[in-house]
């Protein structure tokens, strides 16, 4: 098992930027494909970015293709995402998750493991 913590959410506004955070414990960090999701209220929870273990195949949903980047750092068992030109509709609570190295990356069921989450309040 791999036990996920995120920090780094908060209020931000329209604009601005924020790094979220997320560590692992547990089991080997580095072979696991790493993938952050949101949730915003009455929606299901979607894709946002994914990390494959070597840290060059990145992936990201349409709606934040060039205004996040998400990053891993190994040695640290530490996968970051960061968030820039944030807008409203990025309101929501962000989740990190774990899986296996070869996962279809979009689907939330692929995920073995889930962080507690994080909320990022986006202000207009």
């Amino acid at each position: 098992q791999v036990q996920l913590v995120e920090s780094g959410g908060g209020l931000a506004q329209a604009g601005a930027s924020l790094r979220l955070s997320c560590t692992a414990s547990g089991r080997t960090f580095s072979i696991y494909t790493m993938g952050w999701f949101r949730q915003a209220p009455g929606r299901e929870r979607e894709f946002v970015a994914a990390i494959r273990w070597t840290g060059i195949n990145t992936y990201y949903a349409d709606s934040v293709k060039g205004r996040f980047t998400i990053s891993r750092d190994n040695a640290k068992n530490t996968v970051y995402l960061q968030m820039n030109s944030l807008k409203p509709e990025d309101t929501a609570v962000y989740y990190c998750a774990s899986g296996p190295a070869g996962l279809a990356y979009q689907a939330t069921g692929n995920y073995d493991n889930w962080g507690q989450g994080t909320q990022v309040t986006v202000s207009s």
